[in-house]
């Protein structure tokens, strides 16, 4: 009995270890993390082209699409996990699209009432946010797998990716094309890039990234994540 005291007593005086120290170590953090970047859908398992190519011209855009995408992700990725064990296996894939469409018409509506000129500039983009591949992969990879708060983690982590591969191409899509940045004039008498911007030039910027990404990566491996 002695001893056990003792035993408690010893970890109850034990300093606490940081929250900054924890959190890297937990099984959320390391999943959001490597989403971000191993399983990035734009520079590593190069997804979604269709919104990466039409959707990018402009900065805010770009981020406008991606947070968007972003918003579906989780929330789709969070309600498949809570249903996964009443969802039969036989419709599953047509039962997670009715969800994704679900979160997707509600993202898309919002943006329709309170941000109407930039969900009229982003045009068809966010309602084929549906058939983005990854949005349906982490829905059967990982949320039919796992519960719901990790689920929205690994979303999130994809989302992240995502939302900051479109600003990225966005922001030297916006500068070489028009010599501005999130729509504020930097340079007056600005030649403007045209081939930046049509969707070719996002097509040469994914190329350029996806080439860094390459050099940078451990081993210079392109889809180091499932």
């Amino acid at each position: 009995m002695a001893e056990g005291k003792t035993a408690v007593m010893q970890r109850a005086s034990a300093p606490a270890i940081p929250l900054t120290q924890r959190l890297p170590q937990t099984k959320g953090w390391k999943e959001l993390v490597r989403d971000i970047w191993d399983d990035n859908p734009t520079f590593r398992m190069i997804l979604a082209m269709c919104p990466t190519m039409g959707a990018t011209n402009m900065a805010i855009n770009g981020m406008a699409q991606g947070l968007a995408t972003l918003i579906a992700t989780v929330a789709s990725s969070a309600t498949v996990a809570a249903l996964r064990t009443i969802i039969p296996a036989e419709v599953r894939l047509p039962s997670y699209m009715i969800i994704i469409a679900f979160w997707v018409t509600i993202v898309d509506i919002f943006l329709r009432a309170y941000l109407p000129p930039l969900s009229a500039a982003l045009g068809p983009y966010v309602p084929l946010i549906i058939t983005n591949c990854f949005v349906l992969g982490r829905a059967e990879a990982f949320a039919s797998q796992n519960s719901p708060g990790l689920s929205a983690l690994d979303a999130l982590g994809v989302g992240l990716g995502f939302t900051m591969s479109l600003t990225l191409l966005g922001i030297v899509r916006e500068l070489l094309g028009f010599g501005s940045l999130f729509g504020i004039q930097l340079f007056s008498n600005w030649t403007p890039w045209v081939i930046m911007i049509i969707p070719a030039g996002a097509f040469l910027l994914v190329g350029l990234y996806v080439g860094i990404v390459k050099h940078f990566s451990p081993g210079g491996q392109i889809g180091g994540g499932a």
